[in-house]
C-alpha cells in the first residue's frame, strides 16, 4: 500500500503518542493535515544546514516569497529542527546512533500517523572518505560495521538483535544516474562504514586516548577499502535498519570533505 509501517502492537493500545524530542503528538496536532501529503525526508546531522537545504529547496520549488524564512516546526524542543518546503521535509538528526535512532523513531511514527505513502528518505551531509578524492559524494549501497559486516546490532533488554543494513539499491542507481548532472562533484556507490564514536572508532590518532599506532592505523583502513568501504561516519547502520524495517525507501549520500 506504500504506508510507512510501524512494527509496535502497543501504539494501538495509546491515547495518545507523543513524539516527545519533535514536540508534537496525536491529541496535539493534526498530523494528516500538517503532513500526509509528504514525499520525500531529508535528514542531516546539523539544525543550521537543515534550514538551509529546506530554504534551498523552496526555492528550487518556487515556493519562497521575498524575504520569506522557513519555520522551525519543532521549535518547542532543542533536540531536533524540522522545516518543511511542500512536499519536503528536511530534519536534522545529531550526531551519533543513539541520536540518530531516537530522531527516526518518532519521524516514523509521525509518518505512519499522517498515513504518508511512498516516502523516499535520504541522509546527507559529510564525512571522512577513504581512498576517494576530496568533494567526492558517496551513495550507500550497504552500511557495514567496525568488522566490514552488514548488519546493525542492537541491544533490546539483554539480548543482542542483528538487523540487516542494506539500503535501496535502485534508488542508490537514480541518485548515481542524477548525479551526472553535476560535474563538480565525482559521485560514486559504495560501502559506508559506521562506527560509534568519532575518534578511536575511526582510527584518528588526535583524540584524549589512543592505543594504536599510525601502520596500524592504515593497514586497518587498506582493509577497510578491500572490502568495499568508501567512507566512515556515525550513523548509517542504525538509518538502514530502521528505513528498511519499516518500509521506507532509504538511502544516504554524503559528501567527503577531506
Amino acid at each position: 500500500s506504500g504506508l510507512v509501517l510501524v512494527k509496535n502492537p502497543h501504539l494501538d493500545l495509546m491515547e495518545e503518542d507523543v513524539l516527545y524530542h519533535l514536540d508534537l503528538g496525536t491529541k496535539t496536532h493534526n498530523l494528516p493535515a500538517m503532513f500526509g501529503d509528504i514525499k520525500f525526508v531529508c535528514v542531516g546531522g546539523s539544525p543550521n544546514r537543515m534550514r538551509a537545504f529546506a530554504q534551498f529547496m523552496q526555492r528550487e520549488l518556487g515556493l519562497a516569497a521575498a524575504g520569506e524564512d522557513v519555520a522551525d516546526i519543532c521549535a518547542g524542543s532543542d533536540r531536533y529542527a524540522m522545516y518543511r518546503a511542500g512536499p519536503v521535509l528536511s530534519i536534522s538528526h545529531g550526531m551519533g546512533i543513539p541520536s540518530i535512532s531516537i530522531m527516526l523513531h518518532e519521524l516514523i511514527k509521525l509518518l505512519h500517523h499522517a498515513k504518508c505513502r511512498d516516502v523516499t528518505i535520504i541522509r546527507i551531509g559529510t564525512s571522512g572518505g577513504l581512498g576517494i578524492e576530496a568533494g567526492s559524494v558517496v551513495i550507500t549501497d550497504t552500511a557495514v560495521d567496525s568488522s566490514f559486516q552488514p548488519r546493525f546490532e542492537q541491544v533490546v533488554l539483554d539480548d543482542v538483535v542483528v538487523r540487516s543494513t542494506e539500503l535501496d539499491k535502485d534508488l542508490a542507481e537514480e541518485l548515481l544516474a542524477c548525479s551526472q548532472d553535476i560535474p563538480d562533484f565525482p559521485t560514486l556507490i559504495g560501502h559506508t562504514m559506521c562506527t560509534y564514536d568519532f575518534y578511536e572508532g575511526q582510527g584518528r590518532l588526535d583524540g584524549a586516548l589512543c592505543s594504536f599506532s599510525s601502520e596500524k592505523k592504515l593497514e586497518y583502513l587498506r582493509r577497510a577499502y578491500e572490502a568495499g568501504v568508501r567512507n566512515i561516519e556515525m550513523e548509517s547502520s542504525a538509518f538502514a535498519a530502521l528505513c528498511g524495517l519499516c518500509g521506507l525507501k532509504g538511502e544516504s549520500c554524503r559528501l567527503h570533505l577531506l
